[in-house]
């Protein structure tokens, strides 16, 4: 608490628990936090929670849980990854990959009542029976989906901070050094390597990889979306979606940081400065624009895209021509996560722990639920993640939450 107050008053503007940020918060964050209560339409219920270490901490982090073979994998960025079920939350396996460099005998007593030095988790991948890990540091791995005994490991240039994504065998990863890898998902051999240009000032944070259809779609740092051919990494076409502007580096900055969304033979994306594009996969011709920034993944269904934007203002659009059908601005400043779509509603969290089911139908608010307690080391940094008729979310803390909504 005390090192919370001495940061404060330094900065003035930091977040803490709430008695010390409610003595440095000005007015705007307050009203901002102090949301006007709803009657919800829906109840939403916590089926199970679990905790898993420290979370991501104060850290820049998009590490959210993975769902495959029946089983939800999760970590914390020190080092502990988790195998659970996804009716109870019970754990099926973990494994700790926090670093000790310690080999004596009265060290290994020491490491007792230490954590060692962090792994420095940032993102994670399920499928092929297998889940992948990746790292800050530029470590992956590969583990048994059932044991979480190590399949293989690798070393890439650059940070990992985005899922990786597969098909067809070839797990894709992107760095923050714009470079982007392709392994075999059974050996671990890498196949191949493209590399991207990084302009001198970007987000931290880069665009998660899709693949499918024998390639795999990736945005990049200079506001393009690049396709590759899965199989060598040969760049097949890339189109420019936005332009920079303005006379210096910080009003230049024009990330396409979501991952792209492949929908049928068209592939939506969205760039920080603000262009949301459809575009046709075969040739990368733009089928349409239209003025949305987001740095946040879109979700798609066969009739609308929802967009959370740079300020958390949600958006409805139609699929087909971008055409806004309903806009949300009552959760403005709230640094929402990417939207999931869950039947007839869109979730989001927050950076004070809400989650909120949005109607698809009409943007109005149908329910709240309070996971962190008005507590900002309980915010909920990434989107939750869709489990059978669940959804999944997890805090900063490290505190993960299956919840239904009927």
């Amino acid at each position: 608490m005390f090192k919370q107050v001495v940061l404060a008053a330094a900065l003035t503007a930091l977040s803490g628990c709430t008695t010390v940020t409610d003595w440095f918060a000005d007015d705007d964050e307050i009203k901002i936090r102090r949301i006007p209560a709803i009657v919800n339409q829906v109840t939403p219920k916590v089926i199970w929670n679990y905790s898993i270490g420290d979370g991501v901490d104060e850290y820049f982090s998009r590490l959210q849980p993975a769902y495959a073979d029946n089983t939800i994998y999760a970590a914390e960025r020190h080092g502990k990854v988790v195998a659970l079920e996804p009716d109870s939350g019970d754990v099926k396996w973990q494994r700790n990959f926090a670093i000790f460099r310690n080999e004596s005998f009265f060290d290994g007593i020491a490491n007792i009542w230490r954590s060692g030095t962090s792994a420095k988790i940032s993102a994670m991948a399920a499928g092929y029976d297998k889940v992948f890990v990746g790292s800050e540091n530029g470590k992956l791995l590969a583990l048994d989906g059932q044991t979480g005994e190590t399949v293989w490991e690798a070393s890439v240039a650059g940070e990992i901070l985005a899922p990786p994504a597969m098909d067809e065998g070839i797990l894709v990863v992107n760095t923050g050094a714009g470079v982007l890898f392709g392994f075999d998902a059974q050996t671990g051999e890498q196949l191949w390597r493209s590399e991207t240009d990084v302009p001198p000032l970007s987000l931290r944070g880069i665009s998660a990889p899709a693949a499918s259809n024998g390639g795999t779609l990736i945005g990049t740092p200079t506001g393009k979306l690049q396709v590759n051919i899965l199989t060598t990494g040969i760049p097949a076409w890339e189109t420019a979606i936005t332009a920079p502007s303005g006379a210096t580096e910080l009003e230049r900055i024009i990330d396409v940081d979501s991952s792209p969304v492949l929908y049928g033979s068209t592939v939506y994306i969205v760039s920080y400065d603000g262009t949301l594009a459809a575009l046709e996969l075969r040739s990368g011709r733009i089928l349409w624009k239209r003025e949305y920034g987001s740095y946040r993944d879109l979700a798609v269904t066969s009739e609308r895209i929802y967009v959370v934007d740079t300020r958390s203002n949600v958006f409805a659009l139609d699929r087909r021509n971008g055409i806004e059908i309903w806009s949300q601005g009552g959760l403005r400043q709230r640094h929402l996560t990417a939207p999931v779509v869950m039947g007839e509603h869109v979730v989001v969290g927050d950076r004070w722990g809400l989650l909120h089911w949005l109607n698809t139908e009409d943007g109005t608010l149908a329910a709240r639920y309070d996971l962190g307690g008005d507590d900002e080391d309980e915010a909920i940094y990434a989107a939750p993640i869709k489990v059978d008729d669940m959804i999944v979310t997890i805090t900063r803390d490290g505190d993960i939450a299956a919840l239904t909504a009927q």
